[in-house]
């Protein structure tokens, strides 16, 4: 049976802690649901392993509609989850509810996820929850600001950032977000800000004391050539791969 929002709600206190992975096609959504992985999430990190950009600032609404299309073929149990890209929601509450209802109703996702929880992005947030519109938040470092942070930088270090990211997620909170993705910042932060809150926290850099955790799963795999210091692969198959390859292609060049 498909996960529900009600149910990942129920994991806070009930647990067991959420386990969420992104995908980014058909085969990589079978893989990660043949698991029991509990949300998938087609991330805008598919911008870099899979699409070769350098950060996830030019992925298209239409890019990542196709993508989420494959993944929602290869998905029958995990919670599917689609990021909304950079400038397709932020100018208005408007055109973020026409691209959300636009992703949900052409991808079959369950929810979408934004990045931010500043006083706009709240007021955003509660115009597509009160749709009816099932919204994950997105604190700390926000990849979609990678210019404004001058790069992947660890967020919350000080004591002000830290109250900032603390205060967006309440704010996000009482939008209605059902979940809040915390991301690269202090352990400690983390931990206060989840037992602040009454809605789960996921974590992905963000220490043990969320409710549950993310990877970008070409990071979990070891397939991208570089991983942020946070995700440690545990399998190599990108080298297993290109042994796989040189073993073909030696092959075939001793053929005569």
């Amino acid at each position: 049976m498909t996960i529900t929002v009600s149910q990942i709600a129920r994991r806070k206190d009930e647990g067991p802690a959420l386990a969420a992975l992104t995908a980014w096609d058909y085969l990589s959504a079978q893989l990660v649901d043949a698991a029991d992985v509990d949300i998938a999430l087609v991330g805008d990190s598919l911008a870099m392993p899979v699409l070769g950009y350098d950060t996830t600032v030019p992925l298209t609404l239409d890019e990542i509609i196709h993508h989420a299309k494959a993944v929602r073929r290869g998905v029958s149990e995990a919670f599917m989850v689609v990021d909304l890209p950079f400038l397709s929601y932020q100018i208005s509450p408007e055109q973020a509810l026409a691209n959300a209802g636009k992703v949900m109703k052409e991808t079959g996702a369950q929810a979408v996820k934004l990045e931010g929880g500043q006083p706009a992005m709240a007021a955003t947030v509660a115009r597509l929850t009160q749709i009816g519109i099932p919204v994950m938040g997105h604190v700390g470092l926000t990849p979609q600001s990678v210019h404004q942070f001058g790069g992947f930088r660890k967020q919350g270090k000080t004591a002000e950032d830290a109250e900032r990211i603390l205060q967006e997620s309440l704010a996000l909170e009482r939008a209605g977000v059902f979940a809040i993705v915390l991301e690269h910042i202090p352990h400690e932060v983390a931990k206060t800000i989840t037992q602040t809150l009454g809605i789960p926290t996921i974590g992905i850099g963000a220490g043990p004391h969320c409710d549950g955790q993310v990877l970008v799963t070409s990071d979990l795999w070891g397939l991208s050539a570089w991983q942020p210091p946070f995700a440690k692969p545990l399998v190599n198959l990108r080298s297993q791969a290109i042994q796989a390859v040189q073993q073909f292609c030696d092959q075939i060049h001793q053929t005569p």
